[in-house]
């Protein structure tokens, strides 16, 4: 397949008119080549994926992650020089679909409303109209209802099946029983009045803040930053798959770079 048809494949699904002001979603390092047989899906274009990607034969990387959202001269041996040199090296382009992807409320950034079933689904923050009658439009993070109400133990016990992460904090006034839930992908916190107003009882993203925990007025469910943008990729990788059908497309998975500090082993004595 020509690289430029498999760029306007991804941009069907992730937009660039769609990108907000502050990103660079979009072909973060170009190539020479023309063709593409062989796609690798990542979450973040660190070296350590970029270099599995290459092993595996891939000749062209879509991550979710930008390389910089600050581009600089490659002036220091760091990660960033790294990539550089991984991709210059093998002539494989780098594309990111970014908040392309996020906005996209019919895309792999539902895929969690879809797992849960969630009826009835409203968009948190609009960022463009809908590009078709009936369909919602694109924006921040989804609310919706789910299938029956559950207590809240329940949930979480249900969302621990569908997220990998391996622990999680709540905070806010935690409900007795959940009907509507919210979720956005990523640092979405700050959204969680429009998750209340949603009438959602529960908001589920990542990176919450101290002061944000302190001021919510909605229970707050931070999963981490990493499980619901990787099952995202997972899932684009899928879409992706099916939509071309003379490419190999392969996904990279990732750990998160946030571990329990158990996994330093057992402290029995306080560090003061």
């Amino acid at each position: 397949m020509q690289l430029v048809e498999l760029f306007a494949g991804i941009e069907q699904i992730a937009r660039p008119g769609t990108a907000a002001s502050w990103d660079r979603s979009g072909l973060q390092v170009a190539a020479s080549r023309q063709e593409v047989t062989r796609l690798a899906v990542c979450l973040d274009p660190v070296p350590d994926s970029v270099r599995r990607a290459l092993d595996a034969g891939a000749d062209c990387i879509l991550s979710h992650h930008p390389l910089s959202l600050a581009p600089d001269l490659p002036r220091r041996m760091d990660a960033y020089h790294e990539v550089l040199r991984l991709l210059l090296g093998a002539d494989v382009p780098l594309y990111a679909a970014h908040t392309t992807l996020d906005v996209n409320a019919a895309g792999p950034a539902a895929w969690l409303a879809d797992e849960l079933r969630l009826r009835n689904r409203a968009v948190l923050e609009t960022v463009a109209p809908a590009d078709r009658a009936g369909a919602l439009p694109f924006g921040y993070g989804l609310a919706g209802d789910l299938p029956a109400p559950m207590g809240f133990a329940e949930f979480d016990a249900l969302l621990s099946r569908l997220l990998d992460f391996p622990g999680g904090t709540v905070c806010g006034p935690v409900p007795e029983r959940v009907a509507r839930v919210a979720y956005c992908t990523g640092s979405g916190s700050s959204l969680w009045g429009e998750a209340l107003a949603a009438g959602a009882q529960l908001f589920i993203t990542g990176d919450v803040k101290y002061h944000t925990a302190l001021e919510t007025r909605i229970a707050m469910l931070d999963v981490g930053h990493h499980s619901l943008e990787e099952a995202m990729m997972r899932r684009m990788s899928q879409v992706l798959a099916a939509m071309f059908a003379g490419v190999d497309v392969i996904f990279v998975a990732s750990a998160s770079p946030l571990r329990p500090r158990c996994a330093f082993g057992d402290v029995q004595t306080p560090v003061l």
